[in-house]
């Protein structure tokens, strides 16, 4: 996701974001039921779905996980977290996926919180 920004980012800047990220990661692993990973899993599974497809599966059920799960903080920081801990978790529960979930997940990111991370990282860097 980085690699989309013209400015050069500062690692200081980078490691401080992914530890609050992590923190936030943690926090929101454990009410991600089993359920919505593993139809996840079945989606990156099935050869018949576009990647697009994967992508807007994947967003749906990033939005209703940031609807369940309450939280006081930005619903694009919870979004963008949430993206990641569903990542985590499908690629814990099928390591084979790892290239093609890798690759729809960071797209997602890029498509859906480029803006929030420029912010993110302007924000942090001064």
């Amino acid at each position: 996701v980085l690699a989309v920004f013209d400015q050069e980012v500062n690692e200081e800047v980078v490691r401080i974001i992914a530890a609050q990220l992590a923190e936030i990661g943690d926090q929101f692993d454990k009410e991600i039921k089993a359920r919505v990973v593993n139809d996840l899993v079945q989606h990156f599974l099935n050869e018949n779905l576009s990647r697009e497809e994967i992508t807007r599966r994947m967003s749906e059920a990033v939005e209703g996980l940031a609807r369940a799960i309450p939280s006081d903080m930005e619903q694009e920081k919870a979004m963008l977290v949430l993206a990641m801990v569903l990542t985590k978790k499908i690629v814990n529960k099928m390591p084979s996926l790892l290239q093609h979930v890798f690759s729809t997940s960071l797209n997602y990111i890029s498509q859906q919180f480029h803006n929030y991370i420029a912010r993110l990282v302007s924000a942090v860097g001064e």
